[in-house]
């Protein structure tokens, strides 16, 4: 599958998501939900994905876990703020390196329109 494709997917999955629940709710339901949506859709979706960084040649444990990881290629973080800032786009860019992934999305479900939660976000490896 290609990688626009499941990225749409995942798009209109939160989409769906969003649609149905709104705004105001944890990350985390909004996470599992995605998830559940995903897997309906016939996506493998896997959550708390870990992210060691390599340092000096090891692998160290940081405590780091990915939200979603789908089809073992896009990375996936469910927020629910009221504003995105930079230090979060920068969170999915360090995770999409340390993983070596390259599309990612960053999606923040406490907004009126699902579309103005929507960041995506490339690794350019």
């Amino acid at each position: 599958m290609d990688l626009n494709h499941i990225s749409g997917t995942i798009v209109d999955a939160s989409i769906k998501v969003h649609s149905s629940l709104g705004p105001g709710l944890l990350e985390s339901v909004y996470l599992k939900c995605l998830q559940y949506e995903l897997r309906k859709r016939g996506l493998q979706a896997e959550s708390e994905i870990p992210v060691p960084v390599v340092y000096d040649g090891v692998h160290i444990e940081t405590g780091y876990r990915l939200d979603l990881l789908v089809e073992y290629e896009v990375i996936v973080e469910t927020k629910s703020v009221d504003e995105v800032p930079p230090l979060l786009k920068a969170q999915v860019l360090s995770y999409l390196r340390l993983k070596k992934k390259k599309p990612g999305l960053l999606l923040n479900f406490n907004v009126e329109h699902m579309k103005d939660g929507i960041f995506r976000l490339v690794n350019n490896l």
